[in-house]
């Protein structure tokens, strides 16, 4: 039997898009392999040129180092100031705590403005879009002045209520809203369900893949977020982990291995975050394709 007929020409122009992905993996993947292999290496090996991509089995059997050396002086710092698991704390409590407020209230909003017509709507629409043209540190010191005022300073609320929605995010959700179909919201008040029960029980739950990413970016831009943390928090307690790895870049006498093992630590919740909610966005894609069909 002939199978030749079943396997398909591998043209140029897929050749060039492997090519292309094979590059942007590279790039991309490199930063974060040099990160993994610093976290077992000490300052000597991390700066050396070349560079080895494998630690030397030295560095295991000299100075009383092990496996977990400089993962253990991330934590207790230099100064054995075990403040990593609290900065760490922190760093969740204000992430997550933004994801899901940005999430409910821009999911809130932008159904509002995607299926309710009332006077004004697409002024209102772009006036939240004209917030986003204003970079944060136009705001910045004003921000700062009335979070001063309200004593928010070094606290949770002073990390967390500036931060509670964002533009992009209602712009996000009313964007994938407007492709709802409203046949199925009829049916639901025909049905006698009110506003809000439609919205929890109808459009939340169809809009997984859209409310997953918005989660992801949400939780992601307050987690990597220095800038403000460092204007608001003042003591090393209430401190994010942003903070914490620049701390390591502010010493003396500056431990390269210690400093990778930390962001390497860091990271992780990234990796877990993305990893289990990773799925939706293969199907968001093939939900928003069936509902143009």
């Amino acid at each position: 039997m002939n199978t030749n007929k079943y396997v398909g020409k591998v043209g140029p122009g897929e050749v060039c898009a492997w090519i292309i992905l094979f590059i942007v993996f590279f790039f991309t993947i490199t930063p974060i392999f040099f990160m993994f292999v610093g976290a077992f290496m000490d300052a000597k090996q991390i700066l050396s040129m070349p560079f080895r991509w494998i630690p030397s089995s030295s560095y295991f059997t000299t100075e009383g180092r092990t496996f977990f050396t400089n993962f253990v002086k991330a934590i207790m710092g230099n100064n054995d100031n075990p403040v990593f698991v609290r900065n760490i704390i922190n760093s969740l409590i204000v992430a997550l705590t933004c994801a899901a407020t940005t999430v409910m209230l821009a999911s809130l909003c932008g159904y509002g403005l995607a299926k309710f017509k009332f006077k004004s709507r697409n002024l209102i629409f772009m006036s939240i879009m004209a917030t986003m043209m204003i970079p944060f540190e136009a705001i910045m010191i004003p921000l700062y002045m009335v979070a001063s005022g309200m004593h928010m300073m070094d606290s949770y609320q002073g990390l967390i209520v500036p931060f509670l929605v964002s533009a992009f995010g209602v712009f996000q959700m009313r964007q994938y809203l407007l492709t709802f179909p409203s046949e199925y919201l009829d049916a639901a008040r025909v049905d006698g369900y009110n506003e809000f029960k439609i919205y929890t029980h109808i459009v939340l739950p169809n809009c997984t893949p859209v409310i997953a990413t918005l989660g992801i970016l949400s939780f992601r831009n307050q987690w990597d977020n220095l800038l403000w943390p460092l204007l608001v928090s003042q003591s090393e307690k209430m401190k994010t982990i942003p903070l914490y790895i620049t701390k390591f870049s502010e010493e003396k006498q500056t431990d390269e291995g210690a400093m990778m093992a930390c962001a390497l630590l860091a990271s992780i919740p990234m990796f877990i975050l993305f990893g289990a909610l990773s799925k939706y966005f293969i199907g968001g894609a093939d939900v928003y394709e069936a509902r143009k069909g």
